[in-house]
């Protein structure tokens, strides 16, 4: 009986959750860059650069890396900022206390994000993607920030130098369920200031980044697909002997 509540319980908050999802953001399909080995070593740049240096990555250790082509050398030299040795785990060394105070929340670790954030709407990597893209300027907030994906983010446009500044347009349009109303409909961005790189290098760079996120999210993504393909192959085979072994020997009997 109790059971049965919980489930009638459940079953009640279905159609809020559904209305919940309808006003969010929606998502645009991040590219595939599992095998593209360049693009995984860029986004491994962008990554240590812009952030590890608040969020750690603590399930990954740097010399993982080598899997995406890099070698220790690489590795020490261009991307080992915050440790001495190769083997060590992808951490940082501000202080969750002091993150707390300046941010308000403490960053999350990065190591298995872009699964985390896998739902209905669309990969984890989808979320990123959008995510990272939709960052505008926001006077309101703390951080100066707003973002598309997730309203009043505690973090800030960190990648804003290569972005370049923006601000939300919005236009008014009646209400549907009321047309005494008026509602503000987001309606594009204005570009205040350019950044480093165009939209379309941005958007490239954003993809790499998220890329790079995901591979890290399981190493060995591209080993298992492999060799689900290799089962899969024996399995269809296996199934073909095993069709023709039992035509053989019941064909005495029939």
């Amino acid at each position: 009986m109790k059971l049965f509540k919980k489930l009638i319980m459940v079953l009640a908050f279905v159609p809020a959750l559904a209305l919940a999802n309808e006003g969010a953001a929606k998502l645009d399909r991040a590219p595939d860059h599992a095998t593209d080995l360049t693009s995984l070593q860029h986004g491994a740049k962008l990554f240590v650069n812009y952030c590890l240096n608040c969020h750690a990555a603590a399930s990954m250790r740097y010399n993982r890396m080598r899997d995406i082509g890099l070698s220790e050398d690489q590795i020490k030299t261009n991307l080992l900022f915050a440790s001495d040795k190769v083997g060590d785990l992808m951490k940082v060394s501000m202080m969750p206390k002091d993150s707390k105070e300046w941010f308000g929340v403490v960053p999350p670790d990065l190591s298995v994000m872009s699964r985390a954030k896998s739902s209905e709407a669309g990969s984890g990597a989808d979320y990123l993607y959008t995510y990272l893209r939709t960052f505008y300027k926001d006077e309101s907030r703390p951080t100066g920030w707003n973002n598309m994906v997730y309203p009043n983010a505690a973090m800030p446009h960190v990648l804003w130098e290569l972005q370049g500044i923006r601000e939300a347009k919005y236009v008014e349009v009646k209400d549907p369920h009321d047309e005494s109303k008026v509602m503000h409909k987001f309606a594009g961005y204005t570009q205040v200031k350019p950044g480093k790189m165009t939209t379309i290098e941005y958007d490239q760079a954003i993809g790499d980044l998220v890329g790079f996120m995901s591979w890290m999210g399981e190493p060995a993504q591209n080993q298992r697909r492999r060799l689900g393909v290799i089962v899969l192959l024996f399995m269809s085979l296996f199934v073909v002997i095993a069709w023709r072994l039992n035509a053989s020997f019941w064909k005495e009997v029939k």
